[in-house]
């Protein structure tokens, strides 16, 4: 039984489900991913584009940014708590 890869990754050109990816050429957000949740998928796009966020703490990292950081989770942390299906998830992981 040869499973049939999902159309959905290959417009994303993502590697598999649940890996983002930068997407540099789109106009408005910064990554996309295939997200898939028990037998769920779903494209979600997140993160603004040229947005200056840090990943994860740097060592010496000026106190704005720790704020800014701080900020993003606490206004998202309903809709990160949703979990893999929800864009803020996602923005939450990989750019914060």
């Amino acid at each position: 039984m040869a499973s049939k890869k999902d159309p959905r990754l290959a417009r994303a050109g993502v590697s598999g489900y649940n890996k983002p990816k930068r997407t540099p050429n789109h106009p408005k957000k910064s990554h996309v991913v295939v997200a898939k949740e028990g037998d769920k998928v779903k494209t979600i796009r997140f993160g603004e584009q040229g947005a200056k966020t840090a990943g994860k703490p740097k060592k010496g990292e000026s106190e704005a940014m720790k704020k800014k950081r701080k900020s993003f989770k606490s206004r998202h942390g309903k809709n990160i708590a949703k979990g893999k299906m929800s864009a803020a998830y996602w923005a939450n992981k990989v750019k914060w």
